[in-house]
């Protein structure tokens, strides 16, 4: 096997959102770069590239047009609620929590635009909570879809990476899976690893690791951007914590295969301390993607709050356990049943208005920039295209008109054994009936006549509270919901600069972390549960910060 010795002013491991931002801050210092990945170049931009492009905002003008009043102190309220930091070693994510508490309210949208990142009018309202002030969840909304979803994300930082490659300051090497890192001195001077076989697969497929060489690149500074775990199952279940049950049998995958944590390993024996691998983020609306592009793929449904939510057997989840409300808390619920799925009833009126789907590849619309298919396809009626066709072909739908034969076809399906189908009539007679009372005690119901109050959700996201077997709302559908993998909540203990930290919190000279890797800042920026559009602005945030300071 031949190596390749290289060198180079900072060098970056992975080219998902995290490292093209740390790059392109590299370069606008005046740095010579190369960026390595294990994967084909048809995967530049990484796991960001696959998003719905959500951003956390606060106080954003599309905020104030849509009538919405947050600040500062409201969103630091929120977001420590809602961590839960309770370890000694949440020191640093709590402080990268503030600081970026600080680049949402500040300078981060106007930051973004100077990129050319736009945003859609509407903001969405996730992780509603449903607990009291200080507890879980977005007290307003919050939600920023970008103009172009993930790809507008990446596309200014490909563009900047793109452009030092002509200028010939960067190397963009693909199919380098580093497996160790260079050290001297108790600094970190590099990387090595396997130069992989060349692979002709697809953006997301999975791709040989055929080793067919080897490499050694010699650096002044080293950030490791190379994601978390939620593509290896393996590493899921090996770090899945007892507060949230057991791991399921069964799960999908939200997140290509190449998020596979390999790097974690490598940066502990390198000195970096990793914290927090228990804190993880998996949602309960996963369903099985009909046209799948990497193994188990599942797509989420981001859910509107009017569905009826039911466990395998048939109970409806409890208060504040409603679409969209609290993920952990459903999640640990769920796990508590003994079984790894459980059901959506809903009716169509419902999945037209309320049922998106997550991915840039299923919102044509908002991805592609078009204007005239978006309104087609938001305001028109009928669900959109790509939702229509998990209707169509998915393989956890079932579209019945009558609530008799739904329950038989219920019954039917993989599953389907576990429902007291006299149990699923009852929640659905009774929520039914509960819809035609003014004053009703049902809390779900209650919270739909109040969402509506807010012009987005009354506008694009949230149907007119209806009895689920009205005739004009129909027909009925059910739809079964699997645990689908998504983010890592832990990683590379950090310091504000990116840098990586040793156990007894000196900073590992030349080692720095960005993104997933880093637990999105700190190494758990999060805490115990996400706020939503946290994920790429932590990449955003984060890739800022070791890209300056590697360069400086």
């Amino acid at each position: 096997m031949t190596k390749t010795p290289l060198s180079t002013d900072v060098l970056v491991i992975g080219w998902g959102l995290a490292g093209l931002v740390a790059a392109a801050e590299a370069l606008a210092a005046g740095k010579k770069v190369v960026v390595i990945d294990q994967e084909p170049r048809t995967n530049l931009g990484g796991q960001a590239w696959w998003s719905f492009g959500g951003l956390f905002l606060i106080d954003s003008p599309e905020q104030r047009r849509m009538g919405i009043k947050d600040s500062l102190e409201l969103a630091t309220q929120d977001w420590f609620g809602t961590a839960g930091f309770d370890r000694d070693e949440d020191e640093w994510p709590r402080r990268w929590a503030e600081a970026y508490l600080q680049f949402a309210a500040g300078e981060k949208r106007a930051w973004l635009r100077e990129h050319g990142v736009g945003f859609f009018p509407v903001v969405g309202w996730a992780e509603r909570g449903g607990y009291g002030a200080l507890g879980p969840g977005n007290s307003v909304p919050r939600f920023h879809i970008t103009w172009g979803t993930g790809p507008g994300v990446v596309a200014p930082f490909i563009a900047r990476v793109e452009q030092g490659e002509r200028d010939g300051r960067v190397r963009v090497l693909a199919r380098h899976r580093v497996t160790g890192l260079v050290t001297s001195g108790g600094a970190v001077t590099g990387a090595s690893g396997a130069i992989l076989a060349s692979s002709g697969a697809r953006r997301g497929e999975e791709s040989s690791r055929e080793v067919i060489g080897e490499f050694e690149i010699s650096a002044g500074a080293t950030i490791i951007a190379s994601g978390g775990i939620g593509g290896n199952h393996e590493l899921v279940r090996a770090a899945w914590p007892a507060r949230l049950g057991t791991p399921p049998e069964r799960m999908l995958t939200g997140v290509p295969a190449y998020v596979d944590g390999s790097m974690h390993p490598v940066a502990a024996e390198a000195g970096a301390r990793l914290i927090n691998g228990d804190r993880m983020w998996h949602y309960v609306e996963g369903i099985e993607n009909w046209d799948p592009v990497w193994p188990s793929h599942g797509i989420r449904i981001l859910p509107g709050p009017s569905s009826l939510w039911l466990d395998a057997t048939g109970t409806r989840l409890p208060v504040p356990l409603f679409p969209g409300f609290d993920t952990l808390g459903t999640l640990a619920h769920l796990r508590a049943t003994g079984h790894d799925h459980s059901w959506f009833v809903t009716s169509r009126q419902i999945v037209e208005k309320e049922f998106a789907l997550s991915g840039s590849e299923q919102n044509p619309d908002l991805t592609g920039k078009d204007v005239a298919l978006l309104l087609r396809s938001r305001l028109a009626k009928g669900p959109t295209g790509p939702v229509q066709a998990f209707l169509d072909e998915g393989a956890d739908f079932i579209v019945e008109n009558d609530l008799e034969s739904l329950l038989a076809r219920m019954q039917l399906h993989p599953g389907g054994d576990a429902l007291d189908i006299e149990q699923v009539r009852r929640e659905i007679v009774a929520r039914d009936r509960e819809i035609d009372n003014e004053f009703t005690k049902d809390a779900q119901i209650g919270m739909l006549r109040s969402m509506r109050g807010y012009r987005g959700d009354r506008l694009i996201r949230t149907a007119a509270p209806h009895r689920l077997q009205d005739p004009a709302a129909g027909p009925l559908i059910a739809v079964k919901l699997h645990v689908l993998t998504r983010k890592s909540l832990g990683g590379i203990n950090t310091d504000l600069d990116g840098r990586a930290l040793r156990a007894d919190g000196t900073s590992i000279d030349g080692l720095f972390a960005a993104g997933e890797a880093s637990g999105f800042g700190g190494g758990g920026v999060h805490g115990y549960r996400a706020l939503e559009g946290t994920f790429l602005g932590g990449c955003l945030f984060t890739g800022r910060q070791a890209g300056r300071a590697a360069a400086s």
